[in-house]
């Protein structure tokens, strides 16, 4: 695509002022109607034509491991049975496409090299499975491996440990022969996390007409504060749904616990300002820090579940999310870009120029959106300036709408640029 200057769609309305990290008062996600949380509302607007900021065309494939028939053991050193999941699901539909056991007795496998899921590093793994072992899938996922400094505005966890643990989890709790395994429809889940020992939830759409088998493009989305992972799936007659069944997505929502994803920037600290960015980490305090960290890894451990449940297109996974969600996606997007192809931050320039690995995203498609009644209208032109003048494959939207009325205009947009970006 061709750069083009930066459009903005100026309106007549009041400016709505939202939280990014602990609630969103009146007009943000968490309120009624399409300017929030409140399900089965429509928006009359129409979305603005998207501006062309030079999209980057670098596509790249990572090779991934595959599946073990028994407990992976070049990636942890767990000891596992077949039947350790902690699933639930709720309105399936479509085939389930459960795989079979096979109760052969005792297995062994050895293997050198793997992952130290405890410690981060690499060495060597046994793991032992007992009677009545289930095939695992056959699935390709991303290597566990992360480059780039830390980000300041984040957590100090180290993103390859963090992968890593939630893999092992995720071999270790997977049930092949349970019968919502590989289900199809909209999906109410559960996985238990040892560090809150609970079972945390995520929302799971699967397109009613996937064949079982070919391997499905995935997005992510992070929801806003004061939100859960469901309110946004159920927004606006569940547009989100319908639009991951139209384009053939597999959709993911996880809760994040209670926090921010692992990002500590809100309002007033937005791109293009760095003293208040620094201001907000000044407030950070142990507890605080604890928070975002479940956050973070609960992001990973819910995307590694599904990785090792569906056959997923590793070239193929995409993220976005809504002011908090849009900082959570800049966060993630850029400490663990190992996984994504693209990023579609909304309303929400929680980045800042220092402190963050840019060069992470040099081969990442990235769509900026906002709209024009928002405190941050400024930092995401400013932010969508920014990486055009600096070489980033980027395109940026503005919609005739305030915070949260803002998401049912652009999310076609973000599906349509998804498709563009697996197509490069």
């Amino acid at each position: 695509m061709q750069n083009c200057s930066l459009i903005a769609l100026l309106c007549l309305g009041s400016v709505l002022g939202f939280g990014a990290c602990s609630s969103e008062p009146s007009g943000s996600d968490a309120s009624s109607g399409p300017s929030g949380g409140g399900a089965n509302d429509s928006v009359s607007s129409s979305s603005s034509s998207a501006t062309s900021l030079g999209i980057g065309g670098v596509t790249g494939t990572t090779a991934g491991s595959t599946g073990g028939a028994t407990t992976t053991a070049a990636t942890t050193s767990l000891t596992t049975t077949a039947a350790t999941t902690s699933l639930t699901t709720t309105g399936l539909t479509g085939p389930t496409n459960s795989q079979s056991a096979s109760a052969s007795g005792p297995t062994t496998g050895v293997g050198s090299g793997g992952f130290g899921a405890a410690g981060g590093g690499t060495g060597t793994g046994t793991g032992t499975g007992t009677g009545g072992v289930i095939e695992q899938p056959d699935t390709e996922k991303p290597p566990l491996e992360q480059a780039g400094d830390p980000i300041f505005f984040g957590t100090t966890l180290d993103p390859v440990t963090v992968m890593g643990e939630a893999r092992a989890r995720a071999e270790a709790q997977a049930n092949p022969g349970a019968p919502a395994w590989r289900a199809t429809g909209d999906q109410h889940r559960t996985y238990h996390f040892d560090a809150t020992d609970r079972d945390e939830p995520y929302r799971l759409y699967v397109p009613t007409d996937w064949d079982g088998e070919s391997r499905l493009p995935l997005v992510m989305f992070l929801h806003g504060a004061g939100s859960t992972q469901d309110t946004y799936v159920d927004q606006n007659d569940q547009l989100m749904l319908r639009l991951a069944q139209e384009h053939g997505f597999l959709l993911v929502s996880p809760m994040g616990v209670d926090g921010a994803y692992g990002n500590f920037l809100r309002l007033s600290a937005p791109f293009g300002n760095p003293a208040g960015a620094e201001e907000l980490m000044a407030q950070v305090t142990p507890d605080s820090e604890h928070t975002n960290e479940l956050s973070e890894r609960d992001v990973i451990n819910v995307l590694e579940a599904v990785l090792e449940e569906y056959p997923i297109d590793t070239a193929a996974i995409f993220l976005t999310g809504h002011s908090m969600g849009s900082g959570g996606t800049w966060y993630i997007g850029g400490k663990y870009s190992v996984y994504f192809r693209a990023l579609a931050p909304m309303s929400g320039p929680f980045v800042q120029e220092t402190g963050y690995p840019w060069d992470n995203l040099r081969d990442t498609s990235i769509l900026v959106t906002e709209g024009t009644q928002t405190p941050s209208l400024e930092g995401s032109q400013l932010l969508a300036e920014w990486l055009v003048a600096n070489g980033f494959g980027a395109e940026y939207i503005e919609v005739d709408a305030d915070h949260g009325g803002m998401v049912p205009l652009v999310l076609p947009d973000v599906f349509g640029f998804f498709d563009e970006a697996r197509s490069n």
